[in-house]
This record gives C-alpha cells, sequence and structure tokens, in this order.
C-alpha cells in the first residue's frame, strides 16, 4: 500500500495554492471506495474474507455484503472491521471515513477506550472487554450503557 500524503499536509498544499486548479494538477485527490480500500488492507494482511469474519466477529453475510458494495456499515460495523483488518489507527479513520461515519474521537470516554486498544495493539474481543469493564457500550452492543445524571 502506497503511503499516503496526510489530510492536514494536503489541506495546507490546497490553501496555499492560488487557484483549485493548480491543487487538482498535482493528482493527490483520490477517488477510492470502501470496497476497494478493504480489499486493500485484506491483501496486505494476506487472508482471505473469512479469516476477517472471524477476527471482527461480524455475522459472515453482513461482511461479505460490505465487501461486495451491497452493504455499508454502520460505524461500530466499519470499528469491528477494521479490528478484523488488523488496521492501524490512521487506517481505522480512513475506513471510517470511507464508510460515510464518524471517526474515532478522543474526547468521547468510549472513543478513547478503541483509539487506545487500536494503538496498543488490542483484539476486537480485547476491545470489548475494554469497554465493558469502563461500564461503555461494547462493539456488538451487549455492554452496559451509561446513563446520565438526573
Amino acid at each position: 500500500m502506497a503511503k499516503e500524503k496526510s489530510t492536514e499536509d494536503l489541506l495546507e498544499r490546497l490553501l496555499a495554492s492560488s487557484t483549485v486548479d493548480e491543487y487538482l494538477s498535482e493528482g493527490e485527490t483520490l477517488d477510492r471506495t470502501l470496497v476497494s480500500y478493504l480489499e486493500e488492507l485484506r491483501e496486505r494482511l494476506g487472508v482471505k474474507k473469512a479469516a476477517v469474519v472471524r477476527a471482527s466477529g461480524l455475522n459472515p453475510t453482513v461482511v461479505y455484503d460490505i465487501f461486495a458494495g451491497k452493504s455499508r456499515p454502520g460505524r461500530d460495523h466499519a470499528i469491528m472491521l477494521a479490528f478484523g483488518l488488523q488496521c492501524s489507527l490512521i487506517e481505522t479513520q480512513r475506513l471510517l471515513r470511507l464508510a460515510g461515519v464518524a471517526e474515532l474521537w478522543p474526547k468521547v470516554r468510549r472513543d478513547a477506550v478503541i483509539i487506545w486498544c487500536i494503538e496498543n495493539g488490542k483484539t476486537r474481543v480485547e476491545c470489548e472487554d475494554e469497554l465493558w469493564s469502563r461500564g461503555e457500550k461494547t462493539l456488538l452492543g451487549t455492554g452496559p450503557l451509561k446513563r446520565a445524571a438526573v
């Protein structure tokens, strides 16, 4: 997988350009789809989709439909896919953007736990345990929900 320039670097270059065409002529924009990115990640890992299914904890039909472009994952399913594909934090954020859902945000307690797990090489199951032990909703949606103070 070719190393891409960071969004921040590209934004700086765009804002420094005298015209939008000057920036566009540099060829830094992408027409990447979620499906192509997932396949790229899977090939980098060198595994079959069945291994992604097992590692992600998602229903096989859900995973195969996402890889086929028949459906788009919700946020938690996209995060689970990222764990199944052993994504770095940058790759996870890109996957979330391509899925059309919110990126992980360290100001949100639950997201902070997930970010920490990704950065520390935890599996999806280990992340579930970290979320559960802190009273946060798990990725499978089975954990306790925090109640707002009244």
